[in-house]
């Protein structure tokens, strides 16, 4: 059973993200397409009701899984949606890298990052 989840509990920690948005897959409802994965933590609520989504950023290719380390989290404050960064273990991206990479879905919303300090 799925249990609500608090995205901050998450930050600097292992995670298991299953990819229901790879590389180059067109979002269902937007004309858009994912340039980088987008997947979920499953067996987690967050404030939408649905599953805790995670960006993947790091690698390039189409993925199903992917098990990196969460080091950011964009905090949505007009919505309450938050998305986990993910990249590979001991990588780092500094915000304006995150920015970028997300900026395909995230320009449509007012966010913050959250990073441990």
């Amino acid at each position: 059973m799925a249990e609500k989840v608090n995205s901050v509990d998450y930050l600097d920690k292992i995670v298991t993200v299953k990819m229901d948005r790879p590389i180059g897959t067109k979002h269902p409802k937007h004309n858009f397409v994912y340039p980088i994965n987008y997947g979920y933590i499953p067996n987690t609520i967050s404030g939408d009701g649905e599953e805790l989504d995670a960006y993947i950023i790091g690698p390039t290719e189409p993925l199903d899984e992917f098990t990196g380390q969460c080091i950011a989290i964009i905090h949505r404050t007009d919505d309450d949606d938050d998305k986990l960064i993910v990249c590979p273990i001991g990588q780092t991206i500094d915000n304006e890298t995150i920015d970028k990479m997300t900026n395909f879905q995230e320009k449509w919303y007012t966010h913050i990052i959250i990073r441990n300090k």
